[in-house]
């Protein structure tokens, strides 16, 4: 019989907001050295994107967008995807998940501040290059980069500063100036005014070559179709045509396709002895994989890299102590961010992207065998990851909740992953032009066609009948992880219904608090949004 691999609960911990938390010693052999030369090529995750004059700017969006603490966690955290659960004293970190969770955050959160700071130091970042000589094209990318950025900030806070210039401060902007310097931006880097079915993209500085580490004509339009989306909830005024003329112009006319079937990438976190394990993946888990970096769906993504470009470390933060030993992780995982079970369940269990989503459960080891957990509480020695989470707080079960799969993990992996994290992919421009579609003719069978053939990738027969609601758990199924949710549920006024763990919440809540720290540092020239 091979061995069984050990982990005895002892104490210790690490994550990013607190240094308390309990961990485990884990017991047993990591079959061979892990070497420095992993990852192989084969497996890169496309390390800094390039090394070009850009570069310093594009490294930034690295800062929070996989990791605890940043942009992905408030946005994630604060839906109903995901919760980090207080297991004792492991997590608790101030009660901060807990009120992320439950709405009860306030100005002076942590990863609130710290999402503000990453995203303000970003903008630096591409105001600096734009004082150097550019050229046009190079101009129009990091235009369009900030863009992004403020994009973040428009929809995370509303009334932030227009920072443009190195070294000089700016008043603070509604929300529909921001609105109107992002979409001014986007335009003007594509050289149009408007948005529109029949839009000519011949004079824009940008180009349409493929580079998923650089900005090009289509990543733009992507952006816009994202802001136009949501145009309503940011100034008061639909814009969902435009929305759906932005992204249909990339389904129509870039070489972009869904990663389908036959679409596929060896699996870098194959088991050889586990027979369950495939050899490949396919079609959506393809997308998301740690050697993504050449996938045809993929329009702009963040250039991620174990060796050269750190900071996804969605292992860490989801995986059970010992399930260090079913990919032969080098370090230790975390234990904290789980699904909730509500959502896992809104999957049909023939659904692709519910397998590729999820991580549930009896774990197995390297050579197949199960993990035991000598620490477990509930006399259940096996790691047995279940949906069911007994409560968020103060004793969840520490093996409760489906574990974050999407961005799949590979055999020895290091702390920080190889996986692309897109930002614009063909598959969500499908729901874009869908839903936008079915809202400006207040018609939801518009979207049929085009939900289908997302569901059709999943494995999933065709979708009748669509309305608002169905429409927002098929556009969660696909997104999940994407940092998507949040925005869904409050265009779709459910951010502040109950679900599990949390009571209705209040509607200023659809908004993120200015931060406190930057509040007191501003001389009064940042207030704060009403309701904090």
């Amino acid at each position: 019989m091979k061995n069984i691999y050990k982990a005895l609960f002892l104490c210790g911990g690490l994550l990013f907001w607190s240094c308390t938390d309990l961990e485990e010693d884990l017991i047993g052999a990591i079959d061979r050295p892990v070497s420095i030369d992993e990852p192989s090529t084969a497996f890169d995750g496309g390390g800094n994107g390039g090394n070009d004059a850009l570069s310093v700017a594009y490294s930034k969006l690295r800062d929070g967008s996989a990791s605890s603490g940043g942009y992905w966690a408030i946005q994630s955290v604060s839906s109903d995807e995901v919760a980090v659960t207080q297991k004792g004293g492991d997590w608790y970190d101030g009660g901060i998940w807990i009120d992320m969770h439950r709405h009860t955050f306030g100005p002076s959160n942590g990863p609130i501040n710290d999402t503000w700071t990453s995203q303000y130091g970003a903008i630096a970042a591409c105001n600096d290059l734009l004082k150097t000589n550019l050229d046009a094209n190079q101009t129009a990318q990091i235009k369009v980069l900030r863009a992004f950025f403020y994009y973040r900030l428009l929809d995370t806070y509303g009334r932030v500063k227009l920072v443009t210039t190195p070294g000089q401060d700016a008043p603070q902007s509604s929300r529909a100036q921001v609105f109107a310097f992002v979409e001014s931006e986007l335009l003007s880097a594509l050289g149009i005014s408007a948005v529109s079915a029949s839009m000519d993209l011949s004079n824009s500085p940008l180009t349409t070559d493929v580079n998923p580490y650089r900005v090009n004509q289509y990543a733009a339009l992507g952006i816009l179709a994202k802001l136009y989306l949501n145009a309503e909830v940011y100034t008061g005024t639909p814009r969902y045509t435009q929305a759906a003329d932005a992204a249909s112009y990339v389904i129509d006319n870039s070489g972009y396709v869904l990663c389908g079937v036959g679409c596929s990438v060896p699996n870098p976190g194959k088991r050889p002895a586990v027979d369950s394990d495939p050899d490949n993946l396919e079609g959506y888990a393809a997308v998301f994989a740690p050697n993504n970096q050449n996938n045809p769906e993929i329009i702009w993504s963040i250039a991620y890299d174990g060796v050269t470009g750190g900071g996804m470390n969605f292992a860490h933060m989801t995986l059970h102590y010992s399930s260090q030993f079913t990919w032969n992780l080098v370090s230790q995982p975390w234990n904290g961010y789980s699904a909730l079970e509500d959502f896992y369940n809104s999957y049909d269990d023939n659904d692709a992207r519910k397998k590729a989503n999820f991580i549930v459960g009896p774990q197995l080891d390297y050579n197949g065998s199960a993990i035991l957990d000598y620490a477990a509480t509930d006399g259940q020695l096996e790691l047995d990851y279940t949906p069911e989470i007994n409560e968020l707080e103060p004793n969840a079960s520490r093996k409760g909740g489906a574990r974050l799969g999407k961005f799949s993990f590979r055999l020895f992996g290091r702390d920080d992953q190889d996986n692309d994290m897109p930002i614009v992919r063909l598959g969500e421009l499908y729901l874009i032009r869908a839903e936008g579609r079915a809202r400006a003719m207040n018609n939801w069978s518009l979207a049929e066609a085009d939900v289908n053939t997302i569901r059709a990738r999943a494995g999933l027969a065709p979708l009748t009948g669509l309305n608002a609601d169905n429409f927002l758990d098929e556009r969660g199924r696909e997104m999940f992880m994407e940092v998507t949710r949040r925005q869904d549920l409050i265009r779709f006024g459910k951010f502040n219904d109950p679900w599990w763990e949390k009571t209705n919440s209040d509607p200023h809540k659809k908004l993120f608090p200015i931060p406190q720290p930057q509040i007191d540092a501003s001389n009064g020239t940042l207030t704060q949004n009403p309701g904090y």
